[in-house]
């Protein structure tokens, strides 16, 4: 059976992961502590990154876009990425803003601070980076309204790849209780069915080592 290796909380891996599963496509999972660079799985990933997706006939995929973009090429049904050209653009923008920009901007910093430190045992949260990144997450946030106050979903009128990248990075923050959602509704509201989906099922139900997820975490109606 195809194999996704991943990491607690990485974004990129429950991009894929959720990809995976709207496609009704079987995988297992196997978590890769990457910072330990590990022999075996450098010979997958010399750049000592997750995801990375080892299909049954052992051919291996790393990079998030470029697996989902082939995951999309090999299993069109349901279709994740528009055949319409101008959609199909925005789908590409959208989830290189969320992968590049958001992350950069916000995931990176929270959860290295807060999660991968703990994980690696590197030291002590910087309270000022947490709160840099707080600040520029209500940007996005309100972004996020902003689309969706003019759109079913945030690329056009279906789920789409930009969709399930967003709820993604957004999901990591959810579990580490940094979003105060009664403040963005339109986000909220966008975020509930996104997460509602069968697809999103097992990212609500995964656990960190002696880390306790927010109470909001699993709530699907907020």
């Amino acid at each position: 059976m195809r194999t996704l290796y991943h990491l607690w909380l990485d974004p990129f891996s429950r991009k894929v992961r959720v990809t995976l599963a709207e496609k009704r496509l079987k995988f297992l999972l196997n978590i890769e502590a990457v910072w330990e660079k590990r022999e075996k799985f450098l010979e997958l990933n010399p750049a000592a990154e997750v995801p990375v997706l080892v299909e049954e006939d052992k051919t291996v995929l790393s990079d998030s876009n470029a697996i989902c973009e082939y995951l999309e090429d090999k299993y069109p049904e349901p279709r994740l990425i528009s055949a319409d050209l101008h959609e199909k653009a925005e789908v590409r923008r959208l989830t290189g803003w969320f992968d590049k920009k958001f992350y950069r901007e916000v995931g990176e910093l929270l959860l290295n601070e807060k999660i991968l430190k703990r994980l690696k045992g590197v030291g002590e949260p910087d309270s000022r980076i947490i709160r840099a990144a707080q600040k520029n997450m209500h940007f996005h946030l309100e972004y996020i309204c902003y689309l969706t106050d003019r759109r079913h979903w945030l690329a056009g009128r279906s789920l789409t790849l930009a969709d399930i990248t967003a709820a993604a990075h957004i999901s990591t923050l959810d579990f580490m209780g940094d979003i105060q959602w009664r403040k963005y509704e339109g986000a909220a509201n966008w975020y509930a069915r996104v997460k509602s989906r069968p697809s999103f099922r097992d990212i609500l139900l995964e656990r960190v080592p002696g880390i306790v997820p927010s109470d909001n975490y699993k709530n699907l109606d907020f």
